[in-house]
C-alpha cells in the first residue's frame, strides 16, 4: 500500500483535500493474490470458528468502512491504483503476501511505529488492538476469501449485545468524533439515537428512496440485522 496516504476513516470534504495535496505516493509493486482462495459465495450452513478470521464477515467491512470510500480508496477514486472494496483489490493494492504479515504492506503501515508514517495518521486514531490482531490472524491463516453464516437473532435488538456491535463494525470508521462524515456521528448512544429518531439510520441501512445507500461501497446489511435494527427503534431506541 502506498506510503502516507492511506485512510483508514472518512474524512470531512475539506481536510480531504488539504491531506490529498500534502501527501504523495510511491509506485505500487503489485503482488498476485491468493491462487487458492476459500471463496464461498452463494454457499450457505458454513458454521463460523472462533479460531478463523473471515473476509467477508469482518476484514471486508473494517477496510471498506474505514478506507474504501469515495475520495480515497474507492474503485472510483482508487488514489494511486489503491482499491480497498474488494478481496482481489485488496490483496492486490494492499500487497497483501498470504501467511506472511510481515511482508504486507497493508499491515505495515496499520502498525507503523512511527506515528508520522502510521495509518491511519494523526490526528486520527489508529486502529485498535482487536483490528489490527484480526487483519493480522486474516493474513497468517492464507488471507482467504472466505465467509461464514455470522448467528443472527432477531428477537436480540437491545443496543449493547445487537445495535452498538454492528453499527461499530460497519459505521462508526466513518462516523466518529475525529470524523464525523457528513457531520454525522454514530459511535455513541446519543449520536446513534438521533440518527435512529430522525429516520436516517433505517433509511439508510434499508436502502430507501432519498437516502444515501449504506454502507457506502460495502454490501448491505442482511435482512436479520435491518430487522434488529427495526425493531429497536420501534421499542423506542432505548438505552439497553
Amino acid at each position: 500500500m502506498p506510503a502516507n496516504t492511506t485512510r483508514l476513516l472518512r474524512l470531512p470534504v475539506a481536510l480531504v483535500m488539504l491531506l490529498f495535496l500534502s501527501c504523495k505516493h510511491e509506485p505500487l509493486e503489485i503482488v498476485n493474490p491468493d491462487p487458492n482462495p476459500e471463496d464461498t459465495t452463494g454457499q450457505t450452513g458454513i458454521s463460523c470458528n472462533p479460531d478463523t478470521a473471515y473476509f467477508r464477515n469482518e476484514v471486508l467491512p473494517l477496510l471498506v468502512s474505514g478506507c474504501g470510500m469515495s475520495g480515497c480508496h474507492d474503485a472510483a477514486s482508487a488514489m494511486d491504483g489503491v482499491v480497498l472494496t474488494s478481496y482481489e483489490s485488496i490483496i492486490t493494492t494492499g500487497e497483501i503476501v498470504a501467511g506472511n504479515p510481515g511482508s504486507s504492506e497493508l499491515y505495515e503501515k496499520i502498525t507503523e511505529a512511527d506515528a508520522e508514517d502510521r495509518m491511519p495518521p494523526p490526528p486520527m486514531a489508529a486502529l485498535t488492538t482487536d483490528q489490527i490482531l484480526l487483519i493480522r490472524k486474516w493474513i497468517e491463516q492464507g488471507a482467504k476469501n472466505n465467509y461464514c453464516d455470522a448467528a443472527c437473532d432477531t428477537t436480540n435488538f437491545a443496543f449493547s449485545t445487537a445495535i452498538e456491535p454492528l453499527i461499530n463494525k460497519n459505521c462508526a470508521g466513518c462516523h466518529n468524533a475525529t470524523l464525523a462524515s457528513g457531520g454525522i456521528r454514530l459511535d455513541n448512544y446519543a449520536a446513534v439515537k438521533t440518527q435512529a429518531d430522525n429516520g436516517n439510520l433505517l433509511g439508510t441501512i434499508s436502502h430507501q428512496n432519498g437516502y444515501v445507500a449504506m454502507p457506502q461501497g460495502g454490501a448491505k446489511l442482511s435482512d436479520c440485522q435491518i430487522t434488529q435494527v427495526k425493531k429497536w427503534i420501534a421499542s423506542g431506541s432505548p438505552d439497553n
